[in-house]
């Protein structure tokens, strides 16, 4: 029987055990966790990061991929003309080892093939992206397309001829003379850290790989004029002050004789622009819409409590933010970023977008 002294303790990094690490374990680098990828997650993570990082290159992005795919996983268009103008290829291989020429010879065959048979035209930018990146040998032919050219010319009839279509693909004639011109400065590789690097720029990045968002900068202060895109919740909130005061609804001016009212606003479009400063925030850092489901959230916390009957529009003001601001959050993207402030502010956002009122 071993005795428990003879087991070693785990590694520690010095750091302290956190809830998310008793619920998911240490974070994982994205180099590592991208290893663990089958082939079809591996071509969903390029086509996001050519989408994203690399739009204002293409007009479009297109994955390919599968039976027939003619040796094509992701085209990036340049043009309306798609394959028969101007485009990149990117070729996704994830494999258990770097990329060695021998994994990679069928593919340069497909293009050279298809392109000559005027399938498509021969894309402008030829990019093989694998999670090991490439090995030494294929590295320093991607880098010399006169030997990489030799090479192909030499090993066609051993290992590419019957790996194009159904029918063996003899290089002779026309189709020699083609390959003999053919520009094999296109081929290149891309290096798994490159792309990590970029796509840790994109909305998509938490989602995938984790690691929680950066460090929130304070929210700025309410300015002191009410701007224009405050004036539907400021007007409900006026019509809630005048219910309860049983007057008509006051002006801004005229909610300085009472002070309580008065203060009560100015919590209010502070909190506000909290949220307001979160909806910036977190616009480029987490997927689109996410934001908008943390709004749902809080209307589904407090719609019930603002179509009740209450005294007066200000006891429903503040009734449905005690609601909003005791909703925990713990199940949402934004859970450990969204402040009491923010769910308050976020009540004040539904009522400029009429999706929540005070009165009857």
């Amino acid at each position: 029987m071993t005795d428990l002294a003879d087991i070693p303790a785990p590694p520690s990094d010095n750091t302290l055990l956190t809830a998310s690490g008793v619920v998911s374990g240490p974070l994982i680098e994205p180099l590592t966790r991208l290893l663990v990828y089958n082939d079809e997650q591996w071509e969903s993570f390029i086509l996001e990061w050519v989408a994203e990082c690399l739009k204002g290159k293409y007009l479009q992005v297109q994955k390919f991929g599968g039976a027939g795919d003619k040796g094509i996983d992701i085209a990036a268009f340049c043009d309306d003309q798609k394959l028969a103008g101007v485009w990149d290829l990117y070729q996704c291989k994830h494999y258990d080892h770097p990329i060695a020429p021998s994994d990679i010879w069928p593919e340069i065959g497909k293009v050279l093939w298809y392109s000559f048979s005027n399938t498509f035209s021969a894309p402008r930018a030829y990019y093989f992206v694998a999670p090991r990146d490439v090995g030494t040998k294929l590295n320093l032919l991607l880098n010399n397309s006169t030997q990489l050219r030799t090479e192909i010319l030499a090993i066609w009839d051993n290992k590419i001829i019957g790996e194009i279509g159904k029918a063996p693909v003899p290089l002779t004639g026309k189709f020699l003379a083609y390959v003999e011109k053919f520009d094999f400065s296109i081929f290149k590789s891309l290096s798994p850290r490159e792309v990590v690097e970029q796509h840790r720029t994109t909305s998509f990045f938490v989602g995938r790989f984790g690691g929680g968002l950066p460090a929130r900068p304070k929210p700025p202060r309410a300015p002191a004029e009410i701007s224009v895109t405050e004036s539907i919740y400021i007007s409900k909130l006026l019509d809630a002050y005048g219910e309860h005061k049983k007057v008509p609804t006051p002006t801004l001016s005229e909610l300085t004789q009472w002070k309580p009212l008065k203060d009560h606003l100015l919590r209010q479009r502070e909190a506000f622009y909290h949220a307001e400063s979160l909806r910036v925030f977190i616009r480029d850092k987490v997927e689109a819409g996410t934001f908008e489901s943390l709004q749902s959230e809080i209307l589904d916390a407090i719609i019930d409590v603002a179509e009740s009957d209450h005294a007066d529009g200000f006891e429903c003001v503040k009734q449905a933010l005690v609601a909003a601001q005791n909703l925990p959050l713990t199940g949402h993207a934004l859970g450990s970023t969204a402040l009491t402030a923010d769910k308050r502010g976020i009540c004040h956002q539904l009522a400029n977008e009429d999706r929540v009122k005070w009165t009857k």
